[in-house]
């Protein structure tokens, strides 16, 4: 059985607290695009749990997608239509059934960033 699993968040680097509030969906890309799990983060910017636990893990190509325009528009960071940034698709790869992969945005209303974290 695999131990890995896979966990996310989010911070609002324009305002430097966490983004609370943030729907994400996960997609598995092989062998054709499926979403995978739903989630919203909570006010620490988390999701309550691994957005893909030990349980459902398998090595493969997924895609986090951050509904980034919706928590910027609450947040009134949007900015003038149309929004520099609005849906924000993550695409990597997991081969390792043991780690604990963690992968995190770091949002603002003109840029972001990601990294594998810990």
């Amino acid at each position: 059985m695999a131990e890995g699993y896979l966990t996310t968040h989010v911070l609002d680097t324009a305002k430097g607290v966490p983004a609370e509030g943030v729907r994400i969906q996960l997609y598995c890309l092989a062998p054709e695009r499926a979403l995978v799990a739903e989630t919203l983060t909570n006010a620490d910017g988390r999701t309550d749990k691994p957005i893909l636990p030990k349980e459902d893990f398998a090595p493969g190509t997924y895609e986090l997608v951050f509904f980034a325009g919706d928590y910027l528009k609450a947040t009134g960071q949007a900015g003038e239509a149309p929004m520099f940034l609005d849906e924000i698709p993550l695409r990597f790869g997991m081969a390792d059934v043991q780690a604990h992969y963690h992968v995190p945005l770091l949002l603002s209303a003109y840029g972001y960033s990601t990294y594998r974290g810990s």
